[in-house]
């Protein structure tokens, strides 16, 4: 058994979900904890992981997949100069 201290705010808005998921309120906390702590046991997928990098940076170039091997053999080449 545990009690709960909330501030009014999420009270209300523990209320107010409650019924409108016509859940009692230990119901609905006892679901929301359970499935919190389901996703704290799963590893992030590589999406999640990466979600807030994906295309931060950009390299200005809108052909890098297209002229992949000509960009990489222009690389290597002004490596070896």
């Amino acid at each position: 058994m545990i009690t709960l201290r909330l501030d009014a705010e999420t009270e209300q808005l523990l209320n107010d979900t409650a019924k409108k998921l016509d859940l009692s309120k230990s119901e609905l906390i006892r679901k929301s904890i359970r499935e919190y702590l389901e996703k704290l046991k799963q590893p992030p997928n590589a999406w999640e992981a990466g979600k807030d990098v994906f295309g931060k940076y950009s390299s200005g170039l809108g052909n890098l997949s297209s002229d992949r091997k000509e960009l990489m053999k222009s690389k290597i080449k002004a490596k070896r100069r």
